[in-house]
C-alpha cells in the first residue's frame, strides 16, 4: 500500500536531485570558455569597446555575479518561467513545448522496438542456453553495444537513399495528429537506430534472468507437477525475472530521453538534443538550462513509474 512517506521521500529526493542538476549545469557553462556575447558575434566582439561589451553583457544578462544569476533562474522556475532565448528571442518554454514531443516519441517508439525484441530474443536464447543459436544471439548483442549510434545512423541513412532511393523526411516535423504516414516516416529509423542498443541490453538481461530463473527450485517443483512448459516459462520463470527487466527499461529510457542528440543531428529532427546540442555552441545559457531541467525532471518520473512497477509486480516491496 501506498504511504504518504513514501511519497514524501520520493519527492524530497526528486527536488534535491533537480536542484543538485540546476546547480551543476550552471556552473559548468559559466565555466566553459568564451559567452554569449562572443559566441553570437564571434571574433567581431574583439572590436568591442568596453561600453559596448558592457550593455551586452547586461543584455544577456551576465553581467550580474553567479549567485544572482543562479537565484534569478530558481526564482524563475518557481514561477514557471524558464526565461528567454539569448538567441531567438523566443520563451524557453515555446522551444522546449515545439522540441519535447519530437524526442519523446522518438524515445517511446524506440524503447517499445527495444524492449519487445529484447525480451522476445533474451528468452529464445535462454530456453536454449549453450546451444548455437545462443551463442549467435549474445553475438549479436555484443555487436549491437559495440557499433556507435553514429555510424549505424549514418549507414541507415546511406542504405535507404543509395539502395533503395528513398530519403527519410527531414526538416519541419509533422505531429501524428496530422498524418500518421509522415510522422513515422520521419521517427521510424532514428527510433531504430536507439531501439539497436535498447534491445542488446535488454536482451542480455532478459537472457542471464532467463537462465538463472529456469534453475530455481520453485521451478524444478512446478515441472515435476507436470505443469505446462508455457505456463512456466511466463507465471514462474518471466514473472521473476520481470523487476530487473523494468529496471533496465526504465533506466535506459531515461537516458534515450537525452541521448537522442546524434539521431536529431542525422536525421535533421528538431528535437531537444539537437536543440542542446545548438544551445550549447551559441552559449544559449538560458535554453541550455531549461532543456537539462526537462530532461531530469523527466528521468526523475521515469524513476518514480519504475518504483511504482516495482511495488505492482512485487509485493515485497511495498513494506519498503
Amino acid at each position: 500500500m501506498l504511504t504518504w512517506r513514501w511519497f514524501a521521500a520520493r519527492f524530497g529526493g526528486a527536488v534535491l536531485t533537480l536542484l543538485g542538476v540546476t546547480v551543476v549545469v550552471f556552473v559548468v557553462l559559466r565555466t566553459i570558455p568564451g559567452d554569449a556575447v562572443t559566441a553570437s558575434l564571434g571574433t567581431e566582439s574583439g572590436t568591442l569597446t568596453p561600453a559596448q561589451r558592457e550593455s551586452l553583457n547586461h543584455y544577456y544578462g551576465i553581467d550580474k555575479s553567479w549567485f544572482e544569476q543562479l537565484w534569478t533562474w530558481i526564482s524563475g522556475i518557481a514561477h514557471g518561467d524558464l526565461g528567454l532565448s539569448t538567441t531567438s528571442g523566443k520563451a524557453v518554454t515555446e522551444l522546449l513545448g515545439t522540441a519535447l514531443p519530437v524526442t519523446v516519441e522518438i524515445a517511446a517508439l524506440a524503447a517499445l522496438m527495444g524492449t519487445a525484441a529484447g525480451i522476445v530474443l533474451g528468452v529464445l536464447a535462454g530456453a536454449r542456453a549453450g546451444r548455437t543459436s545462443d551463442t549467435a544471439t549474445q553475438g549479436a548483442a555484443l555487436v549491437g553495444l559495440a557499433i556507435p549510434e553514429f555510424v549505424v545512423g549514418t549507414a541507415v541513412v546511406t542504405i535507404l537513399a543509395e539502395v533503395f532511393s528513398y530519403f527519410p523526411s527531414t526538416g519541419t516535423f509533422i505531429p501524428m495528429t496530422n498524418s500518421v504516414s509522415e510522422n513515422l516516416s520521419q521517427v521510424f529509423y532514428p527510433s531504430l537506430v536507439l531501439a539497436i542498443p535498447f534491445a542488446a541490453n535488454v536482451m542480455r538481461t532478459t537472457r542471464s534472468e532467463y537462465v538463472e530463473m529456469a534453475e530455481a527450485d520453485y521451478v524444478r517443483t512446478a515441472r515435476g507437477k507436470g505443469l505446462h512448459p508455457g505456463r512456466i516459462r511466463r507465471a514462474h520463470i518471466l514473472r521473476n525475472a520481470t523487476i530487473p527487466i523494468v529496471t533496465l527499461t526504465g533506466i535506459q529510457f531515461g537516458y534515450l530521453l537525452g541521448g537522442t542528440v546524434i539521431v536529431e543531428q542525422i536525421f535533421a529532427l528538431p528535437g531537444m538534443g539537437r536543440l542542446l546540442l545548438t544551445s550549447i555552441t551559441n552559449r544559449d545559457y538560458p535554453v541550455v538550462q531549461g532543456t537539462v531541467l526537462v530532461i531530469a525532471v523527466l528521468f526523475v518520473l521515469v524513476n518514480l513509474i519504475v518504483d511504482l512497477l516495482y511495488r505492482a509486480i512485487d509485493p515485497r516491496t511495498r513494506a519498503a
